[in-house]
């Protein structure tokens, strides 16, 4: 059976929702009612970092105005703080409150046990680690489509792909 890159994408897709689903039952587990799951992603990518909102949108390849809601209901409710830029003040820099570090590492908890439940053995972990082989070089070769336009026949994506149509 010949795997495609749309059924790839379909699957993501799911997984996600399914994620999701899963960060929504943590943060019942917490007690959380003020936070969604797409703003528990938002705590994720800003991590211990101080990001720019471009920064923070590049980073997680988040639309505009959904982040900037996002934000400023995480700002709202003390889970990132935003400090205007004094030389700019459409530009802000973003970081995590200490109730946004919290949350988090309350989070990387439940999902360490996710993890330790799921890769039971050293097969397990490299079927992890060869699946997010995969779908980063599905990233990149989507992102150098959209960047180059076309099929970048020079990439070293394509090259694997072209040798194992063949």
């Amino acid at each position: 059976m010949t795997v495609t890159h749309l059924e790839l994408a379909n699957t993501v897709e799911r997984i996600y929702r399914r994620f999701a689903d899963l960060l929504r039952v943590d943060l019942i587990r917490l007690g959380k009612d003020d936070i969604s799951p797409a703003q528990v992603a938002l705590l994720f990518t800003i991590g211990d970092d101080e990001l720019s909102v471009r920064d923070l949108l590049d980073r997680g390849h988040y639309m505009g105005s959904n982040a900037s809601y996002n934000l400023k209901q995480l700002a709202e409710s003390g889970y990132v703080e935003r400090h205007v830029m004094a030389r700019d003040r459409r530009s802000a820099r973003i970081k995590l409150t200490r109730k946004g570090h919290e949350l988090c590492e309350s989070l990387h908890e439940f999902h360490e046990e996710y993890h330790n439940a799921l890769t039971n053995d050293l097969q397990d972990q490299q079927e992890m680690e060869t699946a997010l082989r995969t779908l980063r070089r599905l990233e990149e070769f989507w992102t150098q489509t959209l960047r180059y336009g076309g099929v970048p026949v020079t990439s070293g994506v394509m090259t694997h792909e072209l040798r194992s149509r063949r």
